[in-house]
């Protein structure tokens, strides 16, 4: 697994070497966008509304539109000139108790693993964590965006909990209901009654989603009645290079059934001869050069007469030179 942030964290006057990785990763299925008379995918143009040509990622920069409509262009010389301090460490903030903190906060986890000389920093800020009950409130920047975040402990790893920062966090009281709705005391207690019929201790694996299972279903039962795609020229040249394969293969077996058949005939009778040897005896001086203690020059002279020799027609005999 690669890592997607490397820096530090710094715990007062101790600093502990991390590496991040993201601690979550869906399984749904993804789905391009197609022309559903033929299949075709669909593609998309970055286009400049202004000249109409179509622009390279490498030319695109952010932009911030104001209220009046004029558009402010950034770079990356401008983000690169912001101050972040946190780009590269981890800020330890305060500790809380996790208790305190509402799960309507949490955007994405990571783990934190120990980076080089930071595993005994790393288990000393991890035990006390835990010891305490306490979580740490942080500051980082991650793909150049700057969050809140909370350090916790978690089966011996610490996790990285990302958050939202308070204003991104919408007041309730517009989904609250109007307070002079009245509930009767039977209907408290049935509900009470409900809950406490499906009570638990919270497990995940007994937890799965029916509609991914029966969209993986699906989706195989419609590729098994799909055509295989046709090969492009790419893969038509491994196709042949895979037939090369399969066709010398078959010459070596072939080549052994009539070695079998010769009766042990000795190679370099007609190896020297000059234009006239035919592919059983080429065949065999290849595999007499492949003895040890024979020579360089030799095996390279027996290579050549081997392949002038599977050029020609097998088991017909060569042309007398004039």
């Amino acid at each position: 697994m690669q890592a997607i942030w490397k820096g530090t964290i710094s715990f007062g006057l101790v600093t502990i070497p991390i590496k991040v990785y993201s601690a979550t990763s869906e399984q749904d299925i993804s789905f391009r966008q197609v022309h559903e008379a033929d299949g075709g995918r669909i593609r998309y143009k970055r286009v400049c509304e202004v000249d109409g040509k179509e622009i390279p990622y490498s030319d695109i920069s952010k932009g911030y539109e104001l209220p009046d409509g004029r558009m402010i262009v950034l770079n990356d010389e401008d983000f690169a000139a912001l101050p972040l301090p946190t780009a590269k460490a981890i800020d330890v903030l305060e500790f809380v108790p996790i208790e305190q903190i509402d799960p309507l906060y949490f955007a994405k986890a990571y783990y934190l693993a120990a980076d080089g000389p930071g595993a005994k920093p790393y288990v000393l800020f991890r035990d006390a964590l835990t010891k305490t009950g306490q979580c740490a409130v942080v500051k980082v920047a991650i793909r150049t965006r700057e969050t809140l975040a909370l350090l916790r402990e978690k089966d011996g790893a610490l996790v990285l909990q990302t958050m939202l920062w308070p204003d991104e966090v919408r007041d309730s009281d517009f989904a609250a209901p109007d307070d002079s709705i009245e509930i009767r005391k039977q209907e408290v207690g049935m509900a009470e009654s409900y809950i406490a019929t499906l009570k638990a201790d919270f497990d995940p694996d007994r937890y799965h989603s029916d509609y991914r299972e029966a969209l993986e279903a699906m989706v195989e039962a419609k590729a098994s009645g799909l055509p295989m795609p046709e090969q492009d020229e790419e893969e038509g040249e491994t196709a042949e290079v895979v037939d090369l394969v399969a066709a010398l293969r078959a010459s070596v077996d072939a080549a052994k059934k009539r070695r079998e058949g010769d009766g042990g005939k000795a190679a370099g009778d007609d190896a020297g001869a000059g234009g006239g040897e035919d592919e059983k005896p080429a065949r065999k001086s290849v595999r007499k050069a492949s003895k040890p203690g024979t020579s360089t020059a030799n095996k390279s002279t027996t290579k050549k007469s081997a392949k002038k020799a599977a050029k020609k027609p097998a088991k017909k005999p060569a042309k007398k030179s004039a």
